[in-house]
């Protein structure tokens, strides 16, 4: 169980091997409600790795994940039980291109809980209502409630990409996971996409965020983590990190990429 209530992942001796080749190599981390955590870090260091083991998309090497008490790394744990409350943000966007935006954002909220629901006395009828109706107006949020009867690919790179932020926050995670959300988009679009993200943080949700977006890490995160070989070599404030990092390996990383 974990002691400190203020703790929502608590990551001990994390370790991740493809084959013979040890991705993460003994990962310990304290992941708190509301902070914003900026992972930083090379190509091949183990950052999305990282990220895709925080909600067991892969399945860890050895150490343990502890999620509102439980070890989500045992794999005798169900593990979408407790990954409907952890929403995840990809690359590549990951819509379904044969449902259309509404389609998309309620997939995952109606097929999940119409049977909770069904047994609680409320008709599948009357949920899937529901269900829409959050669905428009998460889509009102992003100003793209006349895309709700589209499909996927008539929008932009930024819309789809905001569509696929608002179809995780739909199943109202406790934590949200976004691996290098900007990273396929063209530059233009990357603003409004850091724009949304900016304003779920400001909410006060807990993230942890993959980005090579130096500027976004230092304005909107909490904490940065630079990862190098499948280590967290050095941690701290942005302003710590960034303006008087003490690895010799984050200086470097540092003054290739600002």
């Amino acid at each position: 169980m974990i002691e400190n209530n203020n703790v929502q992942l608590s990551v001990r001796g994390l370790r991740k091997s493809f084959n013979n080749l040890e991705v993460l190599k003994g990962i310990d981390i304290d992941i708190k409600l509301g902070e914003k955590i900026a992972i930083i870090g090379p190509s091949g260091c183990g950052k999305s790795t990282f990220l895709r083991c925080l909600n067991c998309m892969e399945d860890p090497t050895g150490g343990s994940i502890i999620f509102d008490g439980v070890d989500i790394a045992d794999q005798r744990v169900n593990i979408n039980v407790h990954r409907e409350n952890i929403g995840m943000v990809f690359q590549q966007f990951n819509l379904f291109n044969n449902k259309t935006i509404i389609e998309n954002i309620m997939l995952a909220p109606y097929t999940l809980h119409k049977k909770k629901e069904k047994k609680e006395g409320k008709s599948e009828r009357a949920f899937k209502e529901e269900c829409r109706d959050r669905a428009y107006e998460l889509l009102r949020r992003i100003g793209l409630e006349d895309k709700a009867n589209v499909y996927p690919s008539t929008l932009s790179g930024g819309q789809k990409q905001r569509v696929a932020i608002v179809r995780a926050l739909a199943m109202n995670p406790k934590v949200m996971l976004f691996d290098e959300p900007t990273s396929a988009l063209d530059p233009e679009m990357v603003g409004e996409v850091l724009n949304l993200i900016k304003e779920v943080a400001d909410e006060g949700m807990t993230m942890v965020i993959v980005t090579h977006e130096m500027g976004f890490a230092r304005e909107v995160a909490t904490r940065v983590l630079f990862m190098d070989e499948g280590v967290i070599a050095e941690e701290g404030t942005p302003s710590e990190v960034f303006d008087n990092p003490q690895n010799p390996r984050t200086q470097q990383f540092l003054k290739a990429v600002l």
